[in-house]
């Protein structure tokens, strides 16, 4: 393309940015957070067809003064990895809030497809949970302590393993995305299925409360992991399906940027996992009201700082760019 026809092509939202910037128009938080996107999605495209042109320029100024009045919080931490998690992440997650929301969608849908299947064939959970796991389950149910494969390891080497288990099969739906976003796609259904197949037998050995409050102690943080690296792979998969004015190669690399910070961001979580299987859940003598202590807090977490914390964050920055 022309620089002339690029120019006219996007000078309207140019202008309209420009306009934001030095407060003579108002528009949502949403919009304003695309529209710094698309900017620098410009200046990434102009950089590289018109490299020493005034376009690379003013869209370089432009996207500078966005970015101080955007990005810019009252007190920059010296710690990087606390700045990382505070406020780095949080902003840059926000952009992939629609990923997040259909990763849970499909993971949900699959669970359903699990308990579903599981309901209508008596041998589909041996074939998704195998005949060794299923048989070793109803001996405990027979022995009168079905949640006894907590409780066979020990504590550390348990917690450690499921750690490590759940860093692989994480990255595997981060680093599938580069088939397009197909590979994460078979992750989801794979876990999802298993997770409804899973729910469904304990169901019809009438345990479904005895293992809804022991399985997601750990489980609410495990399976949530599992959607947010599915989100990674998402996000790495839609910048080789949709590169937009970057080359295939540039967003690629922009996208597994991106993604990887998602990863970066779950360790946290991987490790708090991790602990609560090898260390909490074996204690199935515990009272309900602290399983369901530990499931809430949880669930808290993962909505709060995934969810919630981002929206927050850029709204709050956005009002102090503004002020």
């Amino acid at each position: 393309m022309r620089e002339a026809a690029f120019v006219k092509k996007h000078k309207e939202r140019w202008q309209l940015f420009e306009n934001v910037l030095s407060n003579q128009q108002q528009i949502s938080p949403d919009k304003l957070s695309d529209l710094y996107i698309e900017i620098t999605d410009d200046l990434s495209y102009a950089k590289t067809f018109y490299p020493k042109s005034n376009t690379v320029k003013y869209l370089n100024t432009v996207a500078s003064t966005a970015h101080r009045k955007i990005y810019k919080t009252k007190k920059e931490g010296k710690n990087r990895l606390v700045s990382f998690f505070k406020t780095e992440f949080p902003l840059a997650f926000y952009a992939h809030r629609k990923q997040l929301l259909i990763a849970f969608l499909v993971f949900a849908f699959f669970t359903i497809v699990g308990a579903f299947s599981a309901a209508k064939d008596g041998d589909f959970v041996r074939l998704i949970l195998g005949d060794s796991y299923v048989n070793m389950t109803l001996e405990n149910i027979a022995k009168g302590d079905p949640m006894a494969v907590y409780k066979q390891e020990g504590e550390t080497a348990m917690a450690v393993s499921i750690t490590i288990n759940n860093i692989k099969v994480a990255m595997y739906a981060f680093l599938l995305g580069m088939l397009f976003s197909v590979g994460t796609l078979y992750i989801m259904m794979r876990n999802g299925i298993m997770l409804g197949s899973f729910l469904y037998f304990f169901y019809d050995n009438d345990l479904l409360w005895e293992s809804t409050r022991t399985i997601w102690i750990h489980g609410t943080i495990e399976i949530s992991v599992i959607v947010i690296a599915s989100c990674a792979g998402m996000v790495l998969g839609n910048g080789l399906l949709f590169p937009g004015t970057y080359t295939r190669l540039d967003s690629f690399k922009r996208s597994f940027k991106a993604g990887l910070k998602i990863m970066v961001s779950t360790i946290p979580f991987f490790i708090v996992a991790g602990f609560l299987e090898g260390f909490v859940t074996r204690h199935t003598e515990m009272p309900d009201w602290l399983a369901l202590l530990i499931i809430a807090a949880s669930l808290f977490s993962i909505l709060y700082y995934y969810v919630y914390y981002p929206i927050k964050l850029t709204k709050q920055n956005l009002e102090y760019g503004e002020s």
